[in-house]
């Protein structure tokens, strides 16, 4: 797949999609990912429980932008260790196949499930297919954030930019196309390609790894750019729009003439770092009631 591949300029900027450009995290995981969850997966007597853990999981821990089986799984096992949940005596679906699948096969996506012929997985397919359904029908009209647009403009002039998304790649292809954004692209990397950091691995060799950056608003995102030794600039989760604008205003000029490298990229992943927690309110001692 990435040995066709040629580039155009001499800089390369990988960018994340969902949550990074686009404002549809909040839609995805509240109004498609985890009402598919809760339905497929059989939770409806603990979907209170469910949703909090899914929009942990998904929005506001480190985990945030992790592929959907990845999160699947964490979610499921946070229900599991949760001591108001096991009050309930409920009996979880068996995922044990999903979590070894997780943990080991090559390539993950539908596809993927689709040949295993294993009823987990073909549960976890029909679970996908749904949110991929759920997707297509209630995200429309969802504008980039402010100043994404006209960063990606202004970049796509002296560097090749590359979406690199675990989104399904149908849903990327609509929503770029959508606001006029999928002709500064050069190439689009999806679930169906990889992962993140398999992606830019595939990409990497045309470029000098201090003429490549990442963007993304997700700790995956800064692993994969570490993992290929490139650089990684956050777009803070809650603080999109100033994150957008900074980039814009001061960073674009810093990581075209290469002076971005360094202390800059260290102060701002410094900040990145703290904006997401690990542990759930529930476990961290954040939820006071009395």
């Amino acid at each position: 797949m990435f040995e066709n591949y040629r580039p155009r300029h001499d800089r390369l900027v990988c960018i994340d999609s969902d949550g990074c450009v686009f404002d549809t995290m909040e839609i995805k995981h509240k109004e498609c990912f985890c009402p598919a969850m809760i339905k497929v997966f059989g939770l409806q007597p603990i979907s209170k429980y469910a949703r909090e853990a899914w929009e942990f999981e998904n929005l506001y821990s480190v985990d945030r932008g992790r592929s959907r089986f990845i999160t699947l799984v964490r979610a499921i096992n946070l229900l599991k260790e949760w001591d108001e949940v096991k009050e309930y005596h409920f009996d979880f679906p068996d995922i044990k196949d999903l979590e070894d699948w997780v943990a080991n096969a090559p390539m993950q996506n539908n596809s993927a499930l689709k040949e295993s012929g294993n009823p987990v997985l073909l549960k976890t397919l029909e679970w996908s297919l749904e949110c991929n359904e759920r997707i297509a029908d209630m995200v429309k009209g969802i504008p980039p954030f402010p100043y994404a647009a006209e960063c990606i403009r202004k970049l796509s002039e002296a560097a090749d930019i590359v979406i690199v998304s675990s989104t399904a790649k149908d849903a990327l292809e609509r929503e770029w196309q959508e606001h006029d954004l999928l002709k500064y692209v050069h190439f689009l990397c999806s679930q169906e390609e990889g992962t993140k950091k398999e992606c830019i691995a595939g990409i990497r060799k045309w470029y000098e790894p201090e003429q490549i950056l990442m963007i993304g608003d997700a700790p995956g995102d800064k692993e994969a750019a570490r993992a290929n030794g490139v650089l990684f600039y956050p777009i803070m989760p809650g603080d999109e729009i100033n994150s957008w604008k900074r980039y814009e205003s001061e960073e674009m000029s810093h990581f075209a003439d290469g002076t971005y490298q360094g202390e800059r990229e260290q102060k701002l992943e410094e900040a990145f770092e703290k904006c997401l927690p690990k542990l759930p309110p529930w476990q961290s001692g954040r939820y006071t009631f009395f």
